[in-house]
């Protein structure tokens, strides 16, 4: 009986680990990056008069 219940109780362990290391997958895939969105080329634009 203690192996059924050792047995179940890992089992248990082992899928909030799951559950919690997916939800923390999921929380750092859809965190916003540091970085400015500035364009690393600009391109001049030609005075209108010509």
């Amino acid at each position: 009986m203690h192996r059924l219940l050792a047995a179940g109780l890992t089992v248990v362990a082992a899928a909030a680990l799951a559950v919690g290391a997916a939800f923390g997958i999921v929380a750092l895939l859809g965190a916003t990056p540091d970085q400015p969105n500035t364009p690393l080329v600009h391109y001049e634009t030609p005075p209108r008069g010509q």
